[in-house]
């Protein structure tokens, strides 16, 4: 028995829907939707057919270093790209889930060429400034998906590293906010900071003690 063959990315994706809308296509994908402290992020790319970084996947298929230079040649040479976040605050208030659509429209929104439409990871179809295709295992077909997920990724963790100095001893420069022994440990010990996610259901059985 052989074991399952992994896809490459292509842009076959991206080709097909751009020429459906008669426009250009960024990939956009999430990252942080399950941790349970920090933002929730999203990244968007358009990446030019001519001058595409090698190496470029699924981002949970990569190291954390090749992650980080994959992340500076896509932002020096795609058409656009955008980061966008929502805050611990703006996922209690809306929920994950718009929370979620609300940080992909702030990485649409801050590229500097706009899209006809997006290519979005999964089966939800998000309110976007612009058309909307979604693609199930996107960050493994599409290399516009791919790389936006490889930027929203590099982007959160930069910003859970930072949270580490801010807030000492959760551990978050090596776990993300992610559940984790070293994380588990601490919320028993001193309780949750400003930027865990007071609705997730391990912190509000701390707070409820």
């Amino acid at each position: 028995m052989t074991g399952k063959t992994k896809s490459i990315p292509t842009l076959t994706l991206e080709t097909l829907l751009a020429a459906r809308v008669g426009g250009l296509v960024c990939g956009v994908d999430e990252a942080g939707r399950g941790p349970w402290a920090g933002p929730v992020s999203a990244g968007a790319v358009i990446l030019s057919a001519d001058d595409i970084p090698e190496g470029i996947d699924d981002s949970k298929a990569l190291t954390e270093k090749r992650r980080a230079a994959l992340a500076v040649e896509i932002k020096a040479r795609a058409v656009a790209w955008g980061v966008g976040f929502a805050s611990p605050e703006e996922i209690e208030d809306l929920n994950i889930l718009q929370a979620t659509g609300l940080a992909m429209c702030r990485a649409i929104e801050a590229m500097a060429v706009q899209p006809k439409a997006a290519l979005v990871d999964g089966n939800y179809r998000f309110k976007l400034p612009c058309d909307v295709e979604t693609a199930v295992g996107g960050d493994g077909l599409s290399l516009s998906i791919a790389a936006a997920s490889i930027l929203a990724k590099t982007a959160r963790d930069e910003i859970m590293i930072t949270a580490d100095a801010e807030y000492p001893g959760y551990g978050f420069a090596s776990h993300k906010g992610y559940n984790a022994p070293i994380h588990q440990a601490a919320l028993k010990a001193m309780g949750p900071c400003p930027i865990h996610r007071r609705s997730w259901a391990p912190i509000r059985a701390l707070l409820s003690r």
